[in-house]
């Protein structure tokens, strides 16, 4: 029998000790990575994930959308994929900075008697230039319009009157999920506290201010102007919706472009439409390439004053073409067809194209494809034609639909943001929905009636204050339909700010300068703008749950 060599077992023993001291370290260094990863992650909410939302709309019994003539939700809404820590400041925090202002500026001005040697008397004149005025104005704002979130002011100048001050500011609303920034100006009647501070006596309305707005750059629309009378007017510079150019035969060879042919969405529902359209930028999206888009939109005729659709619609009009260029890889159609047509006729060496002759050919089947061009063509019947169809089956699986890219139109949000401000941020709103489904009493047998002048005064009485200003977000066609409730509420309507997008407007200019020729305020800009400013009422009041009992989708869908 060997005997154990004594020299070199105390060896293998030092080395069996220091392996296990390496693992059991390891071990601990991984538990602590594990706690500290558990500690902070914040798991995304449920609510509002990409996924949830596939569930939603494709809960479905076939493959078409009921019409509805409602607005889908945009990325402003939902708020997905938004990565915006200090996206809505809460009111705190805006007093925060407003002390901070105040701290930094309290040895330049803060009463008036040290910023010259008077006596504190009221019948001396306002200096709006002087940072205390400022500092009281902001303190106004901020204890009266609590939904708002004020990003800067500019300083104010002299109103008409003495002691009147214009200042100008931009801003945001706090549910509006987007950076997107608003202005506004308004006049103050400017007095002083017993110590001598300043404050504010009083304010008028939305945009009264007018010594304080900042002139715009005027249109350059020098050819339109030869063919439509374009009334005096200014653009918003903060709108940039120009068509970008590839600028090069070399940039357009080295790109890589998923191309859709029109299909069986074109002149659909827009919430279909919007499905559609998410679908084919999320493949884009997945396979890393650039969506070749088309600006042309067709609107339904549940959307037109014709009844019937209408082709020519531009995408701007509806929705945010700028931050869609931000948010996603894009060009425009007619000029990725010229730059196409101008690589033929230059170069003898083709472009790689792939065509995509159907739907069933997935996403996920495309991925390692080296073609400059993946060219989906949607030529077969209704339903296989729908751009949405690529999206489904285990496609759902790995196609998010970028909602976060597409905003709603800037020049319908001015709109919105100017009927809201016109009721100082400070309203209740009730959504009646009648028309078509008020008659169908099949499927919703209880809704006229629920929504009757007097049902209507019964129900809101118990929901809303007396005289507050209601907003009233309704398809119902006749105008003095609700002149009943005008006994009870300050009642605004839509039609109520015609003004807004009439001839003489700043939507009506820069719209038809888009265009070429005027544009009609259509059917779902209507919708859209409703839906806008119901969504910024302090108190909201539903159809489908809170006026009657009958289901939103019809009889038994609850």
């Amino acid at each position: 029998m060997k005997e154990p060599n004594p020299t070199t077992d105390p060896i293998g023993q030092n080395l069996i000790k220091l392996i296990s001291n390496v693992c059991f370290s390891v071990f601990v260094f991984t538990v602590l990575v594990i706690t500290v990863i558990a500690i902070t992650y914040q798991p995304p909410d449920p609510w509002e994930s990409s996924r949830a939302l596939t569930r939603v709309f494709t809960e479905v019994e076939n493959a078409t959308f009921q019409i509805d003539t409602s607005v889908l939700k945009t990325g402003e809404d939902v708020g997905m994929a938004m990565v915006s820590p200090a996206a809505a400041p809460s009111e705190a925090d805006a007093d925060a900075s407003d002390t901070q202002n105040d701290t930094q500026n309290n040895e330049i001005v803060q009463k008036p008697e040290e910023s010259s040697e008077i006596n504190c008397d009221e019948s001396r004149l306002v200096n709006c230039s002087d940072r205390g005025v400022l500092m009281a104005i902001k303190k106004f704002n901020l204890k009266r319009f609590k939904s708002i979130v004020f990003l800067d002011y500019q300083l104010p100048v002299n109103g008409s009157n003495a002691n009147e001050c214009d200042v100008s500011w931009r801003f945001r609303n706090r549910k509006e999920k987007s950076w997107r920034r608003y202005r506004d100006f308004r006049r103050f009647k400017i007095g002083y506290t017993d110590d001598c501070n300043y404050k504010v006596v009083g304010a008028r309305g939305w945009h009264s201010g007018v010594n304080a707005r900042r002139p715009r750059a005027r249109f350059n629309a020098t050819r339109t102007e030869r063919t439509v009378k374009v009334s005096p007017s200014y653009r918003d510079d903060d709108i940039n919706d120009t068509i970008p150019v590839l600028g090069s035969d070399l940039a357009f060879r080295n790109g890589k472009y998923l191309y859709y042919s029109r299909g069986g969405d074109y002149c659909k529902n827009m919430n279909h439409y919007i499905w559609s359209f998410l679908c084919a930028l999320g493949e884009a999206q997945y396979l890393n390439r650039t969506f070749v888009m088309d600006l042309s939109v067709c609107l339904a005729s549940t959307y037109t004053s014709s009844k019937k659709d209408e082709e020519g619609k531009d995408f701007r009009f509806y929705f945010d073409f700028e931050h869609l260029k931000e948010s996603a890889s894009i060009v425009e159609e007619d000029e990725f067809l010229k730059d196409w047509k101008r690589w033929e006729k230059n170069h003898k060496k083709k472009i790689p194209v792939r065509k995509v002759p159907t739907y069933k050919v997935t996403p996920m089947q495309l991925k390692k494809d080296r073609s400059t061009i993946i060219w989906r063509q949607f030529d077969t019947p209704e339903p296989e034609n729908y751009w949405y169809r690529v999206c489904e089956s285990k496609a759902a699986n790995y196609i998010r639909r970028p909602w976060h890219a597409l905003y709603k139109s800037k020049r319908l949000m001015n709109i919105v943001s100017e009927i809201s401000g016109q009721m100082d941020w400070d309203f209740d709103a009730v959504h009646v929905v009648r028309g078509e489904k008020a008659q169908n009493k099949e499927l919703w047998p209880h809704l006229d009636d629920d929504t009757s002048p007097d049902a209507l005064v019964a129900k809101l009485q118990n929901i809303i204050q007396p005289w507050r200003n209601l907003y009233v977000a309704t398809n119902e066609p006749f105008y003095n339909y609700f002149d009943r409730l005008r006994s009870h509420y300050k009642v605004h309507l839509l039609d109520d700010y015609k003004e807004l997008w009439g001839n003489t407007s700043e939507w009506y200019n820069e719209t038809t300068v888009l265009n070429g020729k005027p544009v009609e305020f259509d059917g779902y800009m209507r919708v859209a703008v409703d839906t806008e400013v119901f969504y910024r009422a302090k108190t909201q009041v539903e159809t489908f749950y809170n006026l009657t009992a009958d289901c939103k989708d019809g009889i038994n869908t609850c």
